[in-house]
């Protein structure tokens, strides 16, 4: 699986909750965007990843 631009190995069976948990990710402050798509945050735990998929996760930083 690529995830923003790097290979990475998701495991079976593991959803895209599971994923953001693992590498520390904070929910509340990212957009993901599978194969293209954008994930709604309450379709997390539902989205189970695959070895072919491609992921971007971006972070929301605030600022002024």
């Amino acid at each position: 699986m690529k995830v923003n631009g790097e290979q990475m190995s998701c495991g079976t069976n593991t959803s895209l909750e599971d994923f953001i948990n693992l590498h520390g990710y904070r929910k509340e402050v990212i957009a993901v965007e599978l194969n293209g798509d954008i994930v709604p945050k309450g379709e997390y735990a539902n989205t189970i990843l695959t070895e072919a998929d491609t992921l971007e996760i971006v972070s929301f930083v605030g600022g002024g």
